[in-house]
Protein backbone atom coordinates (compact mmCIF):
# COMPACT_ATOMS: atom_id res chain seq x y z
CA UNK A 1 0.00 0.00 0.00
CA UNK A 2 1.21 3.38 -0.94
CA UNK A 3 2.05 5.83 1.93
CA UNK A 4 1.08 9.76 2.00
CA UNK A 5 4.46 10.44 3.23
CA UNK A 6 6.94 9.38 0.64
CA UNK A 7 4.46 9.83 -2.40
CA UNK A 8 5.24 13.53 -1.47
CA UNK A 9 8.42 13.62 -1.65
CA UNK A 10 10.40 16.95 -2.07
CA UNK A 11 13.50 14.50 -3.63
CA UNK A 12 14.83 15.71 -6.85
CA UNK A 13 17.47 14.68 -9.29
CA UNK A 14 21.13 14.79 -7.87
CA UNK A 15 20.02 14.79 -4.47
CA UNK A 16 22.13 12.69 -1.82
CA UNK A 17 19.57 13.03 0.59
CA UNK A 18 15.94 13.33 1.76
CA UNK A 19 14.52 17.11 1.85
CA UNK A 20 12.28 16.85 4.78
CA UNK A 21 8.95 19.40 4.63
CA UNK A 22 9.98 20.61 8.08
CA UNK A 23 12.98 22.27 6.58
CA UNK A 24 11.01 23.76 3.36
CA UNK A 25 11.08 27.60 3.35
CA UNK A 26 7.35 28.57 2.79
CA UNK A 27 7.74 31.36 0.71
CA UNK A 28 9.44 29.15 -1.79
CA UNK A 29 8.30 25.60 -1.50
CA UNK A 30 10.09 22.88 -3.67
CA UNK A 31 6.56 22.04 -5.44
CA UNK A 32 6.10 25.79 -6.56
CA UNK A 33 9.63 26.44 -7.74
CA UNK A 34 8.54 23.04 -10.04
CA UNK A 35 5.68 25.29 -11.17
CA UNK A 36 8.08 28.18 -11.96
CA UNK A 37 10.57 26.33 -13.66
CA UNK A 38 7.95 24.75 -15.78
CA UNK A 39 6.43 28.11 -16.83
CA UNK A 40 9.92 29.66 -17.56
CA UNK A 41 10.91 26.62 -20.01
CA UNK A 42 11.25 27.51 -23.75
CA UNK A 43 9.19 24.06 -23.81
CA UNK A 44 6.37 25.83 -22.32
CA UNK A 45 6.74 29.32 -23.99
CA UNK A 46 5.97 27.12 -27.08
CA UNK A 47 2.65 26.04 -26.25
CA UNK A 48 1.38 29.42 -27.38
CA UNK A 49 1.61 28.64 -30.38
CA UNK A 50 0.39 25.26 -30.48
CA UNK A 51 -3.09 23.73 -31.72
CA UNK A 52 -5.66 22.96 -28.80
CA UNK A 53 -8.93 21.93 -31.12
CA UNK A 54 -8.48 24.53 -34.21
CA UNK A 55 -5.36 24.57 -35.59
CA UNK A 56 -3.53 27.69 -37.19
CA UNK A 57 -6.27 29.61 -35.74
CA UNK A 58 -5.83 33.00 -35.07
CA UNK A 59 -9.16 33.78 -33.68
CA UNK A 60 -8.61 35.45 -30.47
CA UNK A 61 -11.08 33.34 -28.51
CA UNK A 62 -9.81 30.11 -29.51
CA UNK A 63 -7.31 28.50 -26.60
CA UNK A 64 -4.62 27.33 -27.54
CA UNK A 65 -2.44 24.68 -25.75
CA UNK A 66 -0.44 27.40 -23.37
CA UNK A 67 -3.87 29.09 -22.36
CA UNK A 68 -5.44 25.33 -22.18
CA UNK A 69 -2.31 23.87 -20.05
CA UNK A 70 -2.92 27.41 -17.86
CA UNK A 71 -6.62 26.38 -17.04
CA UNK A 72 -6.07 22.49 -16.15
CA UNK A 73 -3.24 23.70 -14.01
CA UNK A 74 -5.84 26.30 -12.21
CA UNK A 75 -8.31 23.57 -11.69
CA UNK A 76 -5.45 21.33 -10.84
CA UNK A 77 -4.79 23.16 -8.30
CA UNK A 78 -8.11 23.63 -6.93
CA UNK A 79 -8.52 19.67 -7.28
CA UNK A 80 -5.25 19.14 -4.81
CA UNK A 81 -5.98 21.52 -2.69
CA UNK A 82 -9.59 20.15 -1.65
CA UNK A 83 -8.07 16.46 -1.31
CA UNK A 84 -5.30 17.98 0.36
CA UNK A 85 -7.39 19.53 3.24
CA UNK A 86 -9.34 16.02 3.38
CA UNK A 87 -6.33 14.05 3.42
CA UNK A 88 -4.57 15.76 5.91
CA UNK A 89 -7.92 15.47 8.45
CA UNK A 90 -8.06 12.10 7.79
CA UNK A 91 -4.36 11.38 8.70
CA UNK A 92 -3.37 14.64 10.97
CA UNK A 93 0.24 13.21 11.25
CA UNK A 94 1.32 14.12 7.83
CA UNK A 95 0.83 17.89 9.36
CA UNK A 96 2.06 17.39 13.04
CA UNK A 97 5.20 15.33 12.03
CA UNK A 98 5.69 15.79 8.53
CA UNK A 99 4.72 19.52 8.54
CA UNK A 100 2.78 18.89 5.18
CA UNK A 101 -0.27 21.44 3.85
CA UNK A 102 -3.34 21.50 1.75
CA UNK A 103 -1.64 24.05 -0.05
CA UNK A 104 1.19 21.55 -0.66
CA UNK A 105 -1.15 18.72 -2.73
CA UNK A 106 -2.83 22.06 -4.65
CA UNK A 107 0.78 23.47 -5.45
CA UNK A 108 2.13 19.31 -6.75
CA UNK A 109 -0.91 18.87 -8.77
CA UNK A 110 -0.81 22.63 -10.66
CA UNK A 111 2.43 22.04 -11.45
CA UNK A 112 1.68 18.97 -12.85
CA UNK A 113 -1.25 20.09 -14.48
CA UNK A 114 1.01 23.00 -15.91
CA UNK A 115 3.06 20.27 -17.59
CA UNK A 116 0.75 17.71 -18.97
CA UNK A 117 0.42 18.76 -22.78
CA UNK A 118 4.49 20.10 -22.86
CA UNK A 119 5.46 16.92 -24.50
CA UNK A 120 2.43 16.98 -27.53
CA UNK A 121 3.63 17.96 -31.20
CA UNK A 122 2.28 20.81 -33.30
CA UNK A 123 -1.29 20.09 -34.64
CA UNK A 124 -2.94 18.62 -31.83
CA UNK A 125 -3.36 14.47 -31.59
CA UNK A 126 -2.85 14.52 -35.27
CA UNK A 127 0.84 15.57 -34.83
CA UNK A 128 1.43 12.32 -32.32
CA UNK A 129 -0.14 10.11 -35.37
CA UNK A 130 1.35 11.71 -37.62
CA UNK A 131 5.23 10.91 -35.93
CA UNK A 132 4.12 7.64 -35.31
CA UNK A 133 2.79 6.88 -39.25
CA UNK A 134 5.99 8.38 -40.66
CA UNK A 135 7.42 4.80 -38.43
CA UNK A 136 4.58 2.58 -39.33
CA UNK A 137 3.64 3.58 -42.81
CA UNK A 138 5.91 6.09 -43.96
CA UNK A 139 9.25 6.17 -44.65
CA UNK A 140 10.75 5.15 -41.08
CA UNK A 141 10.08 2.04 -41.68
CA UNK A 142 13.19 0.92 -43.27
CA UNK A 143 14.65 1.33 -39.16
CA UNK A 144 12.79 -1.02 -37.64
CA UNK A 145 15.55 -3.83 -38.44
CA UNK A 146 17.88 -1.67 -36.24
CA UNK A 147 15.78 -1.55 -33.16
CA UNK A 148 14.56 -3.74 -30.32
CA UNK A 149 10.51 -4.07 -30.33
CA UNK A 150 10.22 -1.40 -27.40
CA UNK A 151 12.45 1.09 -29.11
CA UNK A 152 10.62 0.52 -31.85
CA UNK A 153 7.04 1.25 -30.55
CA UNK A 154 7.92 4.20 -28.80
CA UNK A 155 7.96 5.55 -32.39
CA UNK A 156 4.96 4.08 -33.82
CA UNK A 157 2.85 4.92 -30.96
CA UNK A 158 4.29 8.45 -30.29
CA UNK A 159 3.42 9.56 -27.27
CA UNK A 160 3.05 13.26 -25.82
CA UNK A 161 3.39 11.74 -22.51
CA UNK A 162 6.52 10.32 -22.35
CA UNK A 163 8.24 13.19 -24.71
CA UNK A 164 7.04 15.59 -21.61
CA UNK A 165 8.45 13.39 -19.22
CA UNK A 166 11.85 13.58 -21.03
CA UNK A 167 11.56 16.89 -21.44
CA UNK A 168 11.23 17.75 -18.23
CA UNK A 169 14.07 15.43 -16.62
CA UNK A 170 16.60 14.40 -19.27
CA UNK A 171 19.91 15.11 -18.54
CA UNK A 172 22.64 17.27 -21.29
CA UNK A 173 25.87 19.12 -20.65
CA UNK A 174 26.15 21.16 -17.72
CA UNK A 175 22.12 20.48 -17.53
CA UNK A 176 21.95 17.30 -15.35
CA UNK A 177 18.49 16.39 -14.34
CA UNK A 178 16.75 18.61 -17.04
CA UNK A 179 14.59 21.10 -14.81
CA UNK A 180 14.62 19.12 -11.59
CA UNK A 181 11.68 18.94 -11.21
CA UNK A 182 10.40 16.95 -7.33
CA UNK A 183 9.91 13.54 -7.55
CA UNK A 184 5.94 13.94 -6.42
CA UNK A 185 5.42 16.29 -8.83
CA UNK A 186 6.46 13.71 -11.40
CA UNK A 187 5.00 10.91 -10.35
CA UNK A 188 1.63 13.15 -10.78
CA UNK A 189 2.75 14.05 -14.14
CA UNK A 190 2.71 10.36 -15.25
CA UNK A 191 -1.01 9.30 -16.04
CA UNK A 192 0.66 6.02 -17.86
CA UNK A 193 3.61 4.71 -15.77
CA UNK A 194 4.05 1.83 -17.65
CA UNK A 195 6.37 1.10 -21.12
CA UNK A 196 5.36 1.32 -24.80
CA UNK A 197 5.18 -2.99 -25.00
CA UNK A 198 2.95 -4.17 -23.88
CA UNK A 199 0.66 -2.26 -25.80
CA UNK A 200 -2.70 -1.66 -23.50
CA UNK A 201 -2.43 -4.85 -21.31
CA UNK A 202 -5.48 -4.66 -19.74
CA UNK A 203 -8.36 -2.21 -19.25
CA UNK A 204 -7.51 -0.35 -16.48
CA UNK A 205 -6.82 3.49 -17.15
CA UNK A 206 -2.95 3.25 -16.60
CA UNK A 207 -2.66 1.01 -19.06
CA UNK A 208 -4.24 2.80 -21.73
CA UNK A 209 -1.18 4.17 -23.07
CA UNK A 210 2.55 4.67 -22.11
CA UNK A 211 4.68 7.00 -20.49
CA UNK A 212 8.35 6.84 -20.72
CA UNK A 213 10.86 6.36 -23.63
CA UNK A 214 13.12 3.39 -23.48
CA UNK A 215 16.04 6.19 -22.56
CA UNK A 216 14.17 7.15 -19.65
CA UNK A 217 13.03 3.68 -17.76
CA UNK A 218 16.15 3.85 -15.24
CA UNK A 219 15.15 7.36 -13.79
CA UNK A 220 11.36 6.49 -14.12
CA UNK A 221 12.09 3.48 -12.00
CA UNK A 222 14.27 5.47 -9.71
CA UNK A 223 11.86 7.84 -9.28
CA UNK A 224 8.59 5.43 -8.73
CA UNK A 225 11.26 3.35 -5.90
CA UNK A 226 11.47 6.64 -4.20
CA UNK A 227 7.61 7.65 -3.56
CA UNK A 228 6.64 4.28 -3.21
CA UNK A 229 4.49 3.88 -6.01
CA UNK A 230 3.42 -0.33 -6.55
CA UNK A 231 5.48 -1.92 -9.20
CA UNK A 232 3.11 -4.50 -11.08
CA UNK A 233 3.48 -7.92 -11.65
CA UNK A 234 5.11 -8.34 -15.27
CA UNK A 235 8.20 -9.94 -15.16
CA UNK A 236 10.94 -7.66 -16.93
CA UNK A 237 7.96 -5.16 -18.30
CA UNK A 238 8.21 -2.16 -16.36
CA UNK A 239 4.99 -0.72 -15.56
CA UNK A 240 3.45 0.40 -11.90
CA UNK A 241 0.02 1.93 -10.18
CA UNK A 242 -0.13 5.40 -10.65
CA UNK A 243 0.70 7.90 -7.92
CA UNK A 244 -2.92 8.80 -6.35
CA UNK A 245 -2.56 12.88 -7.31
CA UNK A 246 -2.11 11.70 -11.18
CA UNK A 247 -5.84 10.94 -10.88
CA UNK A 248 -6.33 14.44 -10.34
CA UNK A 249 -4.19 15.82 -13.03
CA UNK A 250 -6.25 13.62 -15.35
CA UNK A 251 -9.73 14.69 -13.84
CA UNK A 252 -8.20 18.58 -14.41
CA UNK A 253 -7.61 18.14 -18.05
CA UNK A 254 -10.74 16.26 -18.61
CA UNK A 255 -12.85 18.61 -16.86
CA UNK A 256 -10.89 21.57 -19.35
CA UNK A 257 -11.13 19.50 -22.56
CA UNK A 258 -14.56 18.98 -21.74
CA UNK A 259 -16.47 22.27 -21.09
CA UNK A 260 -13.60 24.69 -22.75
CA UNK A 261 -13.35 22.86 -26.10
CA UNK A 262 -17.05 22.76 -26.28
CA UNK A 263 -17.11 26.61 -25.53
CA UNK A 264 -14.45 26.92 -28.19
CA UNK A 265 -16.88 25.14 -30.67
CA UNK A 266 -19.84 27.37 -29.39
CA UNK A 267 -17.92 30.43 -30.00
CA UNK A 268 -16.60 29.76 -33.63
CA UNK A 269 -20.32 28.92 -34.73
CA UNK A 270 -19.76 25.23 -34.85
CA UNK A 271 -22.14 24.01 -32.22
CA UNK A 272 -25.14 26.16 -31.81
CA UNK A 273 -25.74 28.09 -28.84
CA UNK A 274 -29.46 26.96 -28.06
CA UNK A 275 -27.68 23.58 -28.08
CA UNK A 276 -25.12 24.51 -25.99
CA UNK A 277 -27.20 25.78 -23.10
CA UNK A 278 -29.55 23.08 -23.23
CA UNK A 279 -26.15 20.96 -22.62
CA UNK A 280 -24.39 23.32 -20.17
CA UNK A 281 -27.53 23.81 -17.74
CA UNK A 282 -28.10 19.62 -17.41
CA UNK A 283 -24.97 20.17 -15.60
CA UNK A 284 -25.57 23.03 -13.06
CA UNK A 285 -29.06 22.50 -12.44
CA UNK A 286 -28.50 22.60 -8.85
CA UNK A 287 -26.50 25.50 -8.23
CA UNK A 288 -27.68 28.29 -10.98
CA UNK A 289 -28.99 30.86 -10.17
CA UNK A 290 -31.83 32.06 -12.86
CA UNK A 291 -32.36 35.23 -12.18
CA UNK A 292 -28.36 35.93 -12.80
CA UNK A 293 -28.45 34.55 -15.72
CA UNK A 294 -31.36 36.15 -16.90
CA UNK A 295 -29.88 39.19 -16.65
CA UNK A 296 -26.82 38.34 -19.17
CA UNK A 297 -27.43 39.96 -22.45
CA UNK A 298 -24.51 38.25 -24.34
CA UNK A 299 -23.71 35.20 -25.77
CA UNK A 300 -20.31 35.30 -24.20
CA UNK A 301 -21.63 36.32 -20.33
CA UNK A 302 -23.99 33.43 -20.65
CA UNK A 303 -21.51 31.10 -21.48
CA UNK A 304 -19.00 32.24 -18.98
CA UNK A 305 -21.79 31.88 -16.52
CA UNK A 306 -22.61 28.70 -16.82
CA UNK A 307 -18.81 27.49 -17.72
CA UNK A 308 -17.55 28.86 -14.32
CA UNK A 309 -20.63 26.87 -12.84
CA UNK A 310 -20.16 23.72 -14.69
CA UNK A 311 -16.63 23.51 -13.42
CA UNK A 312 -17.17 24.38 -10.11
CA UNK A 313 -19.61 21.41 -9.92
CA UNK A 314 -17.27 18.84 -11.54
CA UNK A 315 -14.41 19.69 -9.35
CA UNK A 316 -16.79 19.28 -6.26
CA UNK A 317 -17.76 16.06 -7.75
CA UNK A 318 -14.35 14.87 -8.71
CA UNK A 319 -13.10 15.54 -5.18
CA UNK A 320 -15.81 13.58 -3.19
CA UNK A 321 -15.52 10.24 -5.91
CA UNK A 322 -11.31 10.69 -4.77
CA UNK A 323 -12.01 10.79 -1.35
CA UNK A 324 -14.19 7.30 -1.64
CA UNK A 325 -11.97 5.63 -3.75
CA UNK A 326 -8.66 7.40 -1.63
CA UNK A 327 -7.79 3.66 0.32
CA UNK A 328 -8.35 1.41 -3.46
CA UNK A 329 -6.57 4.37 -5.05
CA UNK A 330 -3.35 3.93 -2.16
CA UNK A 331 -3.29 -0.21 -2.82
CA UNK A 332 -3.32 0.22 -6.81
CA UNK A 333 -6.90 -1.14 -6.59
CA UNK A 334 -8.62 1.53 -8.74
CA UNK A 335 -8.79 1.57 -12.55
CA UNK A 336 -10.65 4.33 -13.70
CA UNK A 337 -10.48 8.12 -14.02
CA UNK A 338 -12.42 9.86 -11.98
CA UNK A 339 -14.78 11.35 -14.17
CA UNK A 340 -15.70 7.72 -15.45
CA UNK A 341 -17.05 7.47 -11.68
CA UNK A 342 -18.90 10.87 -11.81
CA UNK A 343 -22.53 11.78 -11.28
CA UNK A 344 -21.88 13.86 -14.09
CA UNK A 345 -20.77 11.25 -16.51
CA UNK A 346 -23.79 11.02 -18.80
CA UNK A 347 -23.76 14.87 -19.00
CA UNK A 348 -20.00 15.41 -19.90
CA UNK A 349 -20.41 11.94 -22.38
CA UNK A 350 -23.47 14.03 -24.05
CA UNK A 351 -20.85 16.70 -24.64
CA UNK A 352 -18.26 14.77 -25.66
CA UNK A 353 -20.17 13.13 -28.71
CA UNK A 354 -21.35 16.54 -29.78
CA UNK A 355 -18.00 18.25 -29.57
CA UNK A 356 -16.81 15.43 -31.46
CA UNK A 357 -19.39 15.48 -34.28
CA UNK A 358 -19.78 19.19 -34.29
CA UNK A 359 -15.91 20.92 -33.31
CA UNK A 360 -13.45 17.82 -33.52
CA UNK A 361 -14.55 16.81 -37.27
CA UNK A 362 -15.16 20.06 -38.44
CA UNK A 363 -13.73 20.78 -41.75
CA UNK A 364 -11.44 23.67 -40.67
CA UNK A 365 -9.81 20.99 -37.86
CA UNK A 366 -9.54 18.45 -40.81
CA UNK A 367 -7.57 20.73 -43.62
CA UNK A 368 -5.35 21.91 -41.15
CA UNK A 369 -4.64 18.12 -39.60
CA UNK A 370 -4.06 17.20 -42.65
CA UNK A 371 -1.57 20.02 -43.74
CA UNK A 372 0.25 19.33 -40.40
CA UNK A 373 0.64 15.33 -41.29
CA UNK A 374 2.29 16.48 -44.76
CA UNK A 375 4.40 19.27 -42.76
CA UNK A 376 5.91 16.82 -39.84
CA UNK A 377 6.48 14.02 -42.25
CA UNK A 378 8.41 16.29 -44.52
CA UNK A 379 10.51 17.56 -41.44
CA UNK A 380 11.42 13.62 -39.98
CA UNK A 381 12.24 13.04 -43.41
CA UNK A 382 15.00 15.49 -43.92
CA UNK A 383 16.43 15.96 -40.65
CA UNK A 384 16.36 12.27 -40.05
CA UNK A 385 18.12 11.49 -43.63
CA UNK A 386 20.73 14.40 -42.51
CA UNK A 387 21.62 12.62 -39.10
CA UNK A 388 21.72 9.49 -40.58
CA UNK A 389 24.08 10.25 -43.15
CA UNK A 390 26.44 12.67 -40.94
CA UNK A 391 26.71 9.47 -38.92
CA UNK A 392 27.32 7.33 -41.76
CA UNK A 393 30.22 9.40 -42.69
CA UNK A 394 28.20 10.51 -46.05
CA UNK A 395 27.01 13.30 -45.15
CA UNK A 396 26.67 15.51 -48.25
CA UNK A 397 26.36 19.35 -48.63
CA UNK A 398 22.65 19.82 -48.51
CA UNK A 399 22.81 17.77 -44.93
CA UNK A 400 25.13 20.19 -44.08
CA UNK A 401 22.69 22.98 -44.70
CA UNK A 402 19.59 21.35 -42.91
CA UNK A 403 21.87 20.55 -40.14
CA UNK A 404 22.49 24.44 -39.65
CA UNK A 405 18.55 25.00 -39.44
CA UNK A 406 18.55 23.13 -36.15
CA UNK A 407 19.25 24.99 -32.61
CA UNK A 408 22.75 24.35 -31.12
CA UNK A 409 21.55 22.08 -28.48
CA UNK A 410 20.21 19.50 -31.22
CA UNK A 411 23.51 19.65 -33.28
CA UNK A 412 24.87 16.96 -30.85
CA UNK A 413 25.79 13.98 -32.75
CA UNK A 414 23.88 10.67 -31.44
CA UNK A 415 25.67 7.08 -31.95
CA UNK A 416 22.98 4.88 -31.60
CA UNK A 417 20.16 4.62 -34.20
CA UNK A 418 17.09 5.02 -31.95
CA UNK A 419 18.84 7.89 -30.13
CA UNK A 420 19.02 9.55 -33.30
CA UNK A 421 15.85 8.91 -34.59
CA UNK A 422 13.76 9.95 -30.92
CA UNK A 423 16.36 12.66 -31.02
CA UNK A 424 14.47 14.42 -34.41
CA UNK A 425 11.23 13.42 -32.75
CA UNK A 426 12.12 15.66 -29.71
CA UNK A 427 12.96 18.11 -32.13
CA UNK A 428 9.87 18.23 -34.02
CA UNK A 429 7.65 17.97 -31.46
CA UNK A 430 9.16 21.12 -29.45
CA UNK A 431 7.94 23.37 -32.95
CA UNK A 432 5.55 25.57 -32.92
CA UNK A 433 2.64 25.27 -35.54
CA UNK A 434 4.28 28.48 -37.29
CA UNK A 435 7.55 27.10 -36.75
CA UNK A 436 6.97 23.86 -38.48
CA UNK A 437 5.19 25.47 -41.20
CA UNK A 438 7.97 27.85 -41.54
CA UNK A 439 10.68 25.43 -41.95
CA UNK A 440 8.32 23.08 -43.83
CA UNK A 441 8.55 26.26 -46.60
CA UNK A 442 11.97 27.08 -46.30
CA UNK A 443 12.54 22.74 -47.20
CA UNK A 444 10.38 22.78 -50.29
CA UNK A 445 11.93 26.23 -51.32
CA UNK A 446 8.47 27.96 -51.58
CA UNK A 447 9.45 30.03 -48.35
CA UNK A 448 10.23 34.21 -49.22
CA UNK A 449 13.93 34.59 -48.39
CA UNK A 450 14.18 38.10 -47.41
Amino acid sequence: MMQWEQLLSLRKHGDKGKRLRTEEDDARLGFEVDYDRIIFSSAFRSLQDKTQVIPLSKTDFVHTRLTHSLEVSVVGRSLGRLVGKRIIDKYPYLREVHGYQPNDFGAIVAAAALAHDIGNPPFGHSGERAIGEYFSIGNGRQYQDGLTPKQWQDLVDFEGNANGFNLLTASRPGIEGGLRISYATLGAFMKYPKESLPKKPTPSISDKKYGFFQTDAAFVTEVASELGMIRKDRGDDIAYQRHPLAFLVEAADDICYTIIDFEDGINLGLVSEEFALEYLIKLVKDSINTAKYNELATKEDRLSYLRALAIGSLINDAVSVFMEQEELILQGNFHSALTDKSRFKAQMDDIITLSVRNIYQSREVVEKELVGYQIIQTLLDTFIRALNNQAAGAITGYDKLVLRLLPERFRTEKEGLYERLLHVCHYVSLLTDGKALELYETIKGTHRVR
